[in-house]
């Protein structure tokens, strides 16, 4: 990438579409689904690349986009997810979603980092 001297987004990053992706998908491939570790390994997979086409597709120039998505079986206990990132405050930026069943729980994660 060639320099443009930009040092600064020309457009926000939009948060609440993120927001409206990341829950559309998880209530699309885990709605019924049931707990099972191969099942969830894979979907995982499955999941983080939907969820990055479908950001990609908002075309946002100039942001490095990074995916993380936990599934995990429901079953009475507790689980701390935790993340730290060095980033600019004013330009960089993190969606999230969880989303719960009967049987499982998923966290969908969006990081969006400018390239300056």
């Amino acid at each position: 990438m060639e320099n443009t001297y930009q040092l600064g987004p020309t457009k926000h990053f939009p948060v609440a579409t993120v927001n409206r992706i990341l829950k559309d998908v998880l209530t699309a491939h885990l709605q019924e689904a049931e707990y099972d570790p191969e099942f969830c390994r894979q979907m995982t997979k499955t999941i983080s690349e939907v969820i990055k086409a479908r950001v990609k597709e908002l075309m946002i120039p100039r942001y490095k986009l990074i995916v993380t998505v936990y599934i995990g079986q429901q079953d009475g206990q507790s689980i701390l997810i935790g993340s730290r990132c060095l980033w600019n405050p004013k330009s960089d930026t993190v969606s999230s979603y969880t989303f719960r069943n009967s049987t499982l729980f998923a966290l969908a994660n969006v990081y969006a980092v400018y390239f300056e």
